[in-house]
């Protein structure tokens, strides 16, 4: 499959598109406000251990305080892996069930205390972020753990005879106490290669490692790489035909990195110059726009639904204008197989993450789930981010989990509705009258006569007089008063104000 990067950059912002047969298929969005803190290092210090939690809250001069669990306090190496990206991970890791039981946190931290850690998870939604004191250090071929003395393979890389070569070269260079992870990228790379990105990442851990008894804590340390050369050391691979950017200097940039970090591969890279911009050009804002709907449509006329909360992700799948040609059975099973090719293809380009939960049509024979199952894990195969996809049960529902690191694309280019607070849902216009005419009862038996005015949204107010006159006539008689209503266009649709005098 062709595979294209289109790279979109302003004063304010820069977008990296990943397309795969000309279609989207990963984005990358860092605004200069907002700029992603990922792999940030940070000088902090402990505001708060939780021993019921097993965990502690870290200042490390961010909004939030961070998250620290106790698995990531560096005492503890036999956790390192956690630290690591979904596909980098060393081979194995869930293989070995007899890791020593962890100690508790109040042992490991006291309040006051300050520490080195690093950011791996974004602040996502309410809570802080995720940090570890496990240090990487990312390159092009390798992640550099200078706190551990271990050397892992990345999962990805099957053959074992490479695999054991790659493990080989790694170990006779680095130094006693240091730990590496090959990452992906690594296969079929010679001894110099690594060699060179080994020595950059030492020099860079030396660099950053001076001085810091003298930084006085919270302070950031280290800070990652922007998002345009973050995502061609990550994920440019041979595969990748094209590179495309519409900014001078960001072209510039790229082929500087390109020759220090990747000198002996050939990369296409065009500056775009047309009228139109990039993504216009390339038709990617209309798929990112879609990628922002609540409901996408499939080819054959069904649908998915995808609804985002706070704990999960769930995901409904429907016939919709789909009829079949043969039998219900056939038709569910089409769309099911339509269905959860989109439904990958969305978690990748919207990065949803956490627990995702995939209602599927219910299919009555066996032979059927199975075949949706195979072919849902055959579809995450491409997906970076480590998935774990359970049995689909007897209805139809498939409990499935996604590493999530930064927030997903709805989050980061939209904000909860200021009218419905994220609910997706306000009162209808009868329920609020109701509502109103309720505390009018009780304003007007409560308080001493006088005048009462009602303030509310000019279509409450419109309403109220045009097509509920006869409930607020009740009153007035019974309470020997009158009520004036008057309009606030400011106002909540769900929002009033009675003023008595």
């Amino acid at each position: 499959m062709t595979k294209e990067l289109v790279i979109c950059t302003t004063s304010h912002e820069t977008r990296v598109a990943l397309l795969e047969g000309g279609h989207i298929a990963e984005l990358y969005i860092e605004r200069e406000r907002e700029r992603g803190i990922v792999g940030n290092i940070y000088k902090g210090k402990v505001i708060r251990v939780l021993p019921g939690m097993q965990a502690a809250f870290v200042d490390v001069g961010l909004t939030k305080a961070a998250f620290l669990y106790v698995a990531d306090v560096m005492d503890e190496m036999a956790q390192v892996e956690n630290s690591i990206e979904g596909d980098e991970q060393p081979h194995g890791q869930d293989e070995d069930p007899e890791l020593p039981p962890l100690p508790p946190i109040e042992d490991l931290l006291t309040e006051g205390q300050e520490l080195l850690v690093q950011i791996s998870k974004e602040p996502i939604g309410t809570k802080g972020a995720r940090i570890t004191s496990h240090i990487s250090l990312p390159g092009r071929h390798l992640v550099y753990m200078p706190t551990v003395d271990h050397v892992g393979i990345s999962r990805r890389i099957e053959s074992e005879e490479e695999r054991g070569r790659l493990k080989e070269i790694v170990d006779s260079m680095r130094a006693p106490g240091t730990g590496f992870i090959v990452r992906t990228v690594s296969e079929g790379k010679s001894e110099d290669d690594l060699r060179h990105d080994m020595e950059f990442l030492v020099g860079l851990w030396e660099n950053l490692s001076r001085g810091l008894d003298e930084i006085n804590a919270p302070s950031l340390v280290h800070s990652d790489l922007d998002v345009t050369s973050k995502v061609l050391r990550d994920i440019l691979t041979e595969d990748v035909k094209r590179i495309v950017v519409d900014n001078v200097e960001e072209y510039d940039k790229i082929v500087r990195f390109l020759r220090t970090f990747m000198p002996r591969l050939n990369y296409c890279i065009e500056l775009y110059q047309g009228e139109e911009p990039v993504f216009d050009a390339y038709g990617l804002e209309v798929e990112i726009s879609r990628s922002l709907g609540r409901k996408v449509w499939l080819k054959s006329g069904g649908s998915i639904i995808i609804e985002q909360t706070e704990a999960l992700t769930a995901i409904d799948v429907n016939t919709g204008r789909y009829v079949g040609k043969h039998n219900l059975e056939d038709t569910i099973l089409k769309t099911n197989l339509e269905a959860l090719k989109e439904i990958a293809f969305q978690l990748r380009l919207r990065n949803i993450g956490g627990l995702i939960i995939i209602d599927f049509i219910d299919m009555e024979k066996e032979t059927h789930r199975e075949k949706v199952h195979a072919a849902l894990e055959e579809a995450l195969k491409n997906d970076k981010n480590k998935t774990n996809i359970l049995k689909i049960s007897e209805l139809g529902l498939v409990e499935m989990t996604r590493k999530r690191v930064r927030e997903s694309i709805g989050r980061t280019l939209c904000e909860p509705c200021p009218y419905c607070e994220g609910n997706g849902y306000v009162k209808d216009k009868l329920t609020i009258i109701y509502e109103i005419l309720r505390e009018l009862r009780r304003e007007m038996a409560d308080l001493p006569a006088g005048h009462v005015t009602l303030l509310a949204h000019p279509d409450i107010a419109s309403f109220l007089v045009d097509e509920e006159r006869c409930g607020l006539d009740e009153l007035e008689k019974r309470y020997g008063r009158t009520v004036a209503i008057n309009s606030r266009p400011g106002f909540h649709v769900e929002q009033f104000e009675i003023a008595v005098g």
